[in-house]
């Protein structure tokens, strides 16, 4: 994050807000200045009108909780440093927390050198560039992420989502032992989610009695990886052409025609709901003004229900039925054959989606 972008910190006792904000205008010398808010109503507000770099929140407030402003800053205001600063002491929230994409969880320091750690903490966050990286632990790699795993011993599930592709990863006492990415298994479905560079992850229960396909260690893991990636870098170095024709060639719209049941589809953009492609659909701008108009009732509901991001919508039209699927910062409308089930319909989206975000 560059330039004099401001903190924004959220909380409802005003004691702290006052104290934190002095703090944090002391010690965070990069920042442009530092604001307050005592709801997530007025922090919400403030974004809207003032370039904020980072948002620190507490997770219990009025009216509108933590989670709750965390999940619509994330969809907004995407380049926002989020960080969680409260006093609950619960690893569920802490996991939900991450699982929403904050950059950092900090319980309220109690003592002067907590406090000393938040604030340098707080510096070298709005110090460092925007960078792409996995949302969870300020931004690191997904080979940084497994390995911080492995050496706390953990006994866990990484849940990591790509786009609309999930992958899991199962380690028991430190050990990666299992992971599964849509057809994958094993070490096959580990080099395949290892090569991501972007989304997000979760770390759920673990399950000591997950049956082994992984027997690699994962530094000989990781060191395949680094070597593949290299070895398909110097490749396209020496011949970019050869290189970029040896990759799958990007989807089309028109390329759905190849999948039963499919008969129309739509990109448009997430804000805007503005058309940007288009296959076997005759009023465009009508379709895209149903579905835009569709999305942002629902994600409304889903904000106000605290029921976090919408992932996909099905609708049955008079005609025809419609899968919705937000892909990054668009969303996907695919029209399906008035005859298919909803579990068919589920599939073939799921195909879908896949294939554009591999």
């Amino acid at each position: 994050m560059v330039g004099l972008t401001k903190v924004l910190i959220v909380d409802d006792d005003e004691e702290f807000l006052s104290l934190y904000q002095k703090l944090l205008a002391q010690h965070v010398t990069v920042a442009g200045g530092v604001l307050t808010a005592n709801s997530g109503q007025r922090a919400l507000g403030l974004l809207e009108s003032e370039q904020i770099g980072l948002m620190i929140v507490d997770l219990n407030l009025p009216r509108m909780d933590g989670l709750q402003v965390i999940s619509i800053v994330r969809r907004k205001h995407p380049q926002t440093r989020l960080v969680v600063l409260t006093s609950l002491h619960d690893e569920q929230f802490r996991a939900r927390a991450y699982a929403l994409g904050v950059d950092q969880y900090w319980l309220k320091p109690e003592t002067d050198h907590e406090t000393g750690l938040f604030l340098e903490a707080m510096e070298a966050l709005m110090r460092r560039d925007a960078q792409i990286g996995f949302r969870g632990v300020q931004n690191k790699s997904l080979a940084d992420i497994i390995q911080i795993e492995c050496l706390a011993q953990s006994t866990s599930v990484l849940r990591i989502t790509h786009g609309v592709v999930e992958g899991r990863l199962w380690l028991v006492r430190g050990d990666l032992v299992d992971a599964e990415t849509q057809e994958l298994k094993g070490e096959e479905a580990f080099q395949r989610i290892i090569s991501w560079t972007e989304g997000t992850f979760e770390s759920l229960p673990g399950d000591e009695n997950r049956t082994r396909t992984i027997f690699t260690s994962v530094q000989g893991l990781l060191l395949n990886s680094a070597q593949a990636f290299d070895e398909a870098a110097q490749a396209e170095l020496q011949d970019p052409v050869a290189g970029a024709r040896s990759g799958p060639p990007a989807p089309v719209l028109s390329d759905l025609s190849g999948y039963a049941g499919v008969e129309c589809a739509i990109v448009l953009d997430e804000q805007a709901g503005v058309s940007e492609d288009h296959w076997g659909i005759h009023d465009p701008k009508q379709v895209a003004d149903w579905t835009h108009k569709s999305m942002k009732e629902f994600r409304a509901l889903g904000e106000k229900l605290r029921a976090g991001d919408v992932r996909r919508v099905f609708f049955i039209g008079w005609e025809r039925k419609y899968a919705v699927s937000p892909v990054g910062t668009r969303d996907v409308c695919v029209g399906f054959q008035s005859s298919l089930q909803l579990g068919e319909m589920r599939d073939i989206l799921r195909t879908i989606l896949t294939k554009w975000v591999c």
